[in-house]
């Protein structure tokens, strides 16, 4: 079994050698991206941690990889003093995955993954705001039997959530600027991870949904790590 001991990152972090103190080595662990997991036939499936991830490579239940290592975990030394290593890549095929039960799925509506599906943006008025100035509104009001689906939500700023009252886009004359739509289970990876990898994000890219009725967030609003 591999001990946790001082890593060394890939070009994707910045290299450092031997830690100093317990602080220093759990900054290092926690800057450590997730790792997507994908099936056999490359369906992204879920985005899994570096300690999930050693334990497949070490189990043997990884089926194949894509892209540069991320982060290189060192364990014990041998009879020979040779220290044994595992270089853990950002795209990982596991055995017996199968992300065909994800197809049909979306993700849970919450304003978090609303409010970065717009990217920020209220789609009335079209500025970008801080989450904390944005509001969630139903584009077929409540109030007359609207439902909160995402088909049926977009995110809107406080002011133009309030001029829209309970009326429709067509009645307040404020047309909405892309459609509502309810995120696959890829676009819901995006969404729920700030710290994708710029060959993960390619990686999921390639495999949203081509069209999107006009929806204004062709990129979730996420960090990529370069």
């Amino acid at each position: 079994m591999y001990t946790i001991l001082p890593l060394v990152l890939s070009e994707h972090r910045v290299e450092n050698g031997v830690m100093n103190g317990i602080s220093h080595n759990q900054l290092y662990l926690d800057s450590i991206p997730l790792i997507l997991a994908v099936d056999r036939g490359g369906r992204p499936s879920q985005w899994i941690d570096w300690k999930r991830a050693s334990a497949y490579y070490i189990s043997d239940h990884i089926l194949w990889t894509y892209g540069e290592p991320i982060v290189t975990l060192r364990g014990g030394t041998n009879r020979d003093g040779e220290r044994s290593t595992l270089a853990v890549h950002p795209i990982v095929a596991v055995s017996g995955a199968d992300a065909s039960r994800f197809e049909d799925q979306t993700i849970a509506l919450d304003n978090r993954a609303l409010f970065s599906r717009d990217n920020f943006t209220c789609l009335y008025c079209g500025e970008r705001y801080r989450r904390s100035q944005l509001t969630r509104d139903h584009v077929f009001p409540q109030g007359r039997g609207g439902q909160d689906v995402w088909e049926n939500v977009v995110t809107a700023c406080a002011h133009c959530n309030t001029r829209k009252g309970c009326l429709t886009p067509e009645e307040a004359e404020m047309p909405l600027l892309a459609l509502p739509f309810a995120p696959s289970h890829v676009e819901g990876l995006i969404l729920s991870n700030r710290r994708i990898l710029a060959d993960q994000m390619v990686f999921l890219a390639a495999q949203r949904p081509n069209k999107r009725g006009g929806a204004i967030n062709e990129t979730p609003c996420v960090d990529f790590i370069i």
